[in-house]
Protein backbone atom coordinates (compact mmCIF):
# COMPACT_ATOMS: atom_id res chain seq x y z
CA UNK A 1 0.00 0.00 0.00
CA UNK A 2 1.04 3.51 -1.15
CA UNK A 3 0.39 6.24 1.55
CA UNK A 4 1.52 10.01 0.72
CA UNK A 5 3.04 11.63 4.08
CA UNK A 6 1.91 15.28 4.05
CA UNK A 7 4.91 17.98 4.13
CA UNK A 8 4.36 20.68 6.37
CA UNK A 9 5.63 21.57 10.22
CA UNK A 10 3.22 19.48 12.29
CA UNK A 11 3.84 18.96 15.48
CA UNK A 12 5.09 15.07 16.10
CA UNK A 13 2.47 13.21 17.93
CA UNK A 14 0.08 14.61 14.66
CA UNK A 15 -0.29 12.07 12.32
CA UNK A 16 -1.27 12.32 8.64
CA UNK A 17 -1.35 10.38 5.65
CA UNK A 18 -3.16 9.95 1.97
CA UNK A 19 -3.95 7.08 0.59
CA UNK A 20 -3.20 6.32 -2.79
CA UNK A 21 -5.34 3.92 -5.26
CA UNK A 22 -3.28 1.44 -5.12
CA UNK A 23 -2.97 -1.63 -3.01
CA UNK A 24 -6.76 -2.80 -2.19
CA UNK A 25 -8.83 -5.22 -3.88
CA UNK A 26 -11.08 -3.63 -5.80
CA UNK A 27 -11.45 -4.50 -9.73
CA UNK A 28 -11.66 -1.82 -12.07
CA UNK A 29 -12.79 0.80 -12.26
CA UNK A 30 -12.30 1.16 -8.66
CA UNK A 31 -8.80 -0.31 -8.99
CA UNK A 32 -7.71 -0.91 -6.63
CA UNK A 33 -7.79 0.44 -2.84
CA UNK A 34 -11.06 2.54 -3.41
CA UNK A 35 -12.36 3.48 -0.02
CA UNK A 36 -15.91 5.21 -0.92
CA UNK A 37 -18.64 2.94 0.17
CA UNK A 38 -21.24 5.42 -1.93
CA UNK A 39 -19.29 5.03 -5.52
CA UNK A 40 -21.37 1.27 -6.39
CA UNK A 41 -18.06 -0.48 -5.81
CA UNK A 42 -19.07 -4.21 -4.36
CA UNK A 43 -19.44 -3.42 -0.87
CA UNK A 44 -17.24 -6.62 0.46
CA UNK A 45 -14.79 -5.07 -1.96
CA UNK A 46 -14.90 -1.84 0.08
CA UNK A 47 -15.07 -3.15 3.61
CA UNK A 48 -11.77 -5.32 2.59
CA UNK A 49 -10.03 -1.83 1.43
CA UNK A 50 -10.85 -0.60 4.85
CA UNK A 51 -9.48 -3.37 6.62
CA UNK A 52 -6.50 -2.89 5.20
CA UNK A 53 -5.79 0.87 5.61
CA UNK A 54 -6.96 -0.07 9.35
CA UNK A 55 -3.34 -1.71 9.77
CA UNK A 56 -2.16 1.85 9.34
CA UNK A 57 -4.45 3.60 12.25
CA UNK A 58 -5.19 3.17 15.55
CA UNK A 59 -8.85 3.20 15.26
CA UNK A 60 -11.99 3.09 12.90
CA UNK A 61 -11.77 6.61 11.01
CA UNK A 62 -14.35 8.72 11.95
CA UNK A 63 -16.00 8.06 8.32
CA UNK A 64 -18.49 11.20 6.84
CA UNK A 65 -21.31 10.83 4.70
CA UNK A 66 -20.23 14.22 2.86
CA UNK A 67 -22.87 16.40 1.23
CA UNK A 68 -20.88 19.46 -0.42
CA UNK A 69 -22.06 21.43 2.31
CA UNK A 70 -20.99 23.38 5.42
CA UNK A 71 -21.58 21.13 8.54
CA UNK A 72 -18.63 20.37 11.17
CA UNK A 73 -18.90 16.94 12.75
CA UNK A 74 -17.34 17.98 16.44
CA UNK A 75 -16.63 15.45 19.82
CA UNK A 76 -19.77 17.45 21.60
CA UNK A 77 -21.82 16.64 18.20
CA UNK A 78 -21.14 13.10 18.55
CA UNK A 79 -21.47 12.31 21.55
CA UNK A 80 -25.22 13.66 21.81
CA UNK A 81 -26.52 12.26 18.23
CA UNK A 82 -28.26 9.07 18.41
CA UNK A 83 -27.40 8.74 14.06
CA UNK A 84 -24.96 6.37 13.17
CA UNK A 85 -24.42 7.80 10.33
CA UNK A 86 -22.31 11.39 11.01
CA UNK A 87 -23.67 13.72 7.84
CA UNK A 88 -20.82 16.45 7.50
CA UNK A 89 -18.28 17.63 5.35
CA UNK A 90 -15.90 18.58 7.99
CA UNK A 91 -14.73 16.94 11.08
CA UNK A 92 -12.86 18.12 14.09
CA UNK A 93 -10.99 16.99 17.66
CA UNK A 94 -8.98 17.57 20.58
CA UNK A 95 -9.10 13.79 21.20
CA UNK A 96 -5.81 10.72 20.77
CA UNK A 97 -6.58 8.34 18.23
CA UNK A 98 -9.85 9.56 17.28
CA UNK A 99 -8.95 9.21 13.21
CA UNK A 100 -10.60 12.16 11.28
CA UNK A 101 -11.08 10.94 7.23
CA UNK A 102 -12.05 12.80 4.07
CA UNK A 103 -12.97 10.78 1.06
CA UNK A 104 -12.44 12.65 -2.27
CA UNK A 105 -11.92 12.38 -5.92
CA UNK A 106 -11.18 15.91 -7.36
CA UNK A 107 -12.51 17.54 -3.99
CA UNK A 108 -9.69 19.32 -1.93
CA UNK A 109 -9.19 17.70 1.21
CA UNK A 110 -7.59 20.00 3.81
CA UNK A 111 -5.73 19.20 7.22
CA UNK A 112 -5.33 21.39 10.01
CA UNK A 113 -3.85 21.52 13.44
CA UNK A 114 -2.67 23.78 15.52
CA UNK A 115 0.93 24.06 16.65
CA UNK A 116 0.79 22.65 19.99
CA UNK A 117 -1.22 19.47 18.48
CA UNK A 118 -4.10 19.71 20.69
CA UNK A 119 -6.40 19.77 18.19
CA UNK A 120 -6.94 18.66 14.39
CA UNK A 121 -9.40 19.05 11.72
CA UNK A 122 -10.05 17.57 8.25
CA UNK A 123 -12.50 19.29 5.97
CA UNK A 124 -13.89 18.42 2.75
CA UNK A 125 -13.77 21.27 0.10
CA UNK A 126 -15.40 20.77 -3.33
CA UNK A 127 -16.34 24.61 -5.34
CA UNK A 128 -19.67 24.66 -3.25
CA UNK A 129 -18.57 23.97 0.07
CA UNK A 130 -15.80 26.00 -0.61
CA UNK A 131 -17.57 29.12 -1.47
CA UNK A 132 -20.17 27.97 0.66
CA UNK A 133 -18.64 28.40 3.87
CA UNK A 134 -16.96 24.70 4.94
CA UNK A 135 -13.11 25.87 6.05
CA UNK A 136 -14.24 28.88 7.84
CA UNK A 137 -16.65 26.63 10.14
CA UNK A 138 -13.67 24.29 10.33
CA UNK A 139 -11.53 26.89 11.78
CA UNK A 140 -14.23 28.01 13.58
CA UNK A 141 -14.94 24.92 15.39
CA UNK A 142 -11.17 24.54 16.15
CA UNK A 143 -11.34 27.13 18.11
CA UNK A 144 -14.11 26.65 20.02
CA UNK A 145 -12.16 23.10 20.99
CA UNK A 146 -9.45 25.75 22.28
CA UNK A 147 -9.80 28.93 23.20
CA UNK A 148 -6.89 30.32 24.31
CA UNK A 149 -5.55 30.03 20.48
CA UNK A 150 -6.08 32.17 17.53
CA UNK A 151 -6.01 31.50 13.64
CA UNK A 152 -2.57 31.96 12.87
CA UNK A 153 -1.68 29.24 15.87
CA UNK A 154 -3.43 26.65 13.30
CA UNK A 155 -1.01 24.94 9.73
CA UNK A 156 -2.87 23.97 7.27
CA UNK A 157 -2.05 21.37 4.13
CA UNK A 158 -3.84 20.54 1.22
CA UNK A 159 -3.85 16.63 -0.03
CA UNK A 160 -4.55 15.76 -3.81
CA UNK A 161 -7.15 17.59 -5.74
CA UNK A 162 -8.15 18.93 -9.30
CA UNK A 163 -5.68 21.45 -10.51
CA UNK A 164 -5.74 24.50 -11.90
CA UNK A 165 -4.90 23.01 -15.45
CA UNK A 166 -7.59 20.92 -14.86
CA UNK A 167 -10.79 22.26 -13.42
CA UNK A 168 -12.76 23.52 -16.38
CA UNK A 169 -15.79 25.37 -14.46
CA UNK A 170 -19.05 27.65 -16.07
CA UNK A 171 -19.97 31.23 -15.30
CA UNK A 172 -21.97 29.64 -12.19
CA UNK A 173 -18.73 28.52 -10.13
CA UNK A 174 -17.33 31.89 -11.22
CA UNK A 175 -20.10 33.59 -9.55
CA UNK A 176 -21.10 31.52 -6.46
CA UNK A 177 -17.50 32.82 -4.90
CA UNK A 178 -17.41 36.35 -6.67
CA UNK A 179 -20.98 36.46 -4.45
CA UNK A 180 -19.20 35.39 -1.23
CA UNK A 181 -16.05 37.58 -1.90
CA UNK A 182 -12.60 37.06 -1.15
CA UNK A 183 -9.73 39.02 -2.87
CA UNK A 184 -8.27 36.33 -4.96
CA UNK A 185 -11.35 35.27 -6.67
CA UNK A 186 -11.33 36.78 -9.86
CA UNK A 187 -7.39 36.03 -9.78
CA UNK A 188 -8.05 32.98 -9.62
CA UNK A 189 -10.52 31.94 -12.89
CA UNK A 190 -8.60 32.28 -16.47
CA UNK A 191 -11.02 32.42 -19.02
CA UNK A 192 -10.63 29.62 -21.88
CA UNK A 193 -10.34 32.24 -24.99
CA UNK A 194 -11.41 28.87 -27.09
CA UNK A 195 -14.48 28.60 -24.43
CA UNK A 196 -16.76 31.53 -23.63
CA UNK A 197 -18.02 31.02 -20.58
CA UNK A 198 -15.87 29.03 -19.24
CA UNK A 199 -12.75 29.19 -17.07
CA UNK A 200 -9.84 27.13 -15.29
CA UNK A 201 -10.65 27.49 -11.64
CA UNK A 202 -7.70 27.28 -9.53
CA UNK A 203 -8.76 25.28 -6.44
CA UNK A 204 -5.79 25.57 -4.63
CA UNK A 205 -5.77 28.87 -4.83
CA UNK A 206 -8.86 29.88 -3.78
CA UNK A 207 -8.62 27.97 -0.69
CA UNK A 208 -5.52 29.59 0.46
CA UNK A 209 -7.30 32.87 0.07
CA UNK A 210 -9.82 31.87 2.13
CA UNK A 211 -7.35 30.78 5.10
CA UNK A 212 -5.02 33.73 4.98
CA UNK A 213 -8.50 35.85 4.77
CA UNK A 214 -9.25 34.11 8.33
CA UNK A 215 -5.71 34.43 9.30
CA UNK A 216 -3.79 31.58 8.98
CA UNK A 217 -0.02 32.10 8.33
CA UNK A 218 1.21 28.22 7.57
CA UNK A 219 -0.49 27.11 4.90
CA UNK A 220 1.16 24.23 2.67
CA UNK A 221 0.69 21.36 0.15
CA UNK A 222 -1.47 22.20 -2.93
CA UNK A 223 1.13 20.58 -5.12
CA UNK A 224 -0.97 17.80 -6.83
CA UNK A 225 -3.23 17.20 -9.53
CA UNK A 226 -5.73 13.87 -8.89
CA UNK A 227 -6.95 14.66 -12.83
CA UNK A 228 -3.43 14.65 -14.46
CA UNK A 229 -2.04 11.68 -11.60
CA UNK A 230 -3.58 8.83 -12.73
CA UNK A 231 -1.42 6.13 -11.52
CA UNK A 232 -1.81 7.82 -7.78
CA UNK A 233 -5.41 9.09 -7.87
CA UNK A 234 -9.05 8.80 -8.44
CA UNK A 235 -10.43 11.28 -10.24
CA UNK A 236 -14.32 11.58 -11.05
CA UNK A 237 -13.85 14.14 -13.71
CA UNK A 238 -11.53 12.34 -15.34
CA UNK A 239 -12.95 8.88 -15.27
CA UNK A 240 -16.47 9.95 -13.99
CA UNK A 241 -17.11 6.29 -12.22
CA UNK A 242 -14.26 5.81 -9.69
CA UNK A 243 -13.25 5.00 -6.34
CA UNK A 244 -12.54 7.31 -3.61
CA UNK A 245 -9.27 7.85 -1.48
CA UNK A 246 -8.63 8.89 1.84
CA UNK A 247 -7.07 11.92 3.63
CA UNK A 248 -6.71 11.51 7.50
CA UNK A 249 -5.65 12.73 10.45
CA UNK A 250 -5.19 12.21 14.44
CA UNK A 251 -3.48 12.95 17.64
CA UNK A 252 -1.48 9.97 18.64
CA UNK A 253 -0.84 9.47 22.49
Amino acid sequence: MKLIKPEWPAPKQVQSFVSTRSGGISIAPYDSLNLGDHVHDQINAVTTNRSLLRKYLPAEPLWLKQTHGTNVSTPQSRHTSELSTIVADAAVSNKSNEVLAILTADCLPVLFTSKTGSVVGAAHAGWRGLSAGILENTVREMLKLQPEIEPADLLAWFGPAIGPQSFEVGEDVLQSFLDSGGEMTASAFKAIATKPGKYLADLYRLARSRLKALGLKSIDGGQFCTVQDQAQFFSYRRDGVTGRFATLIWISE
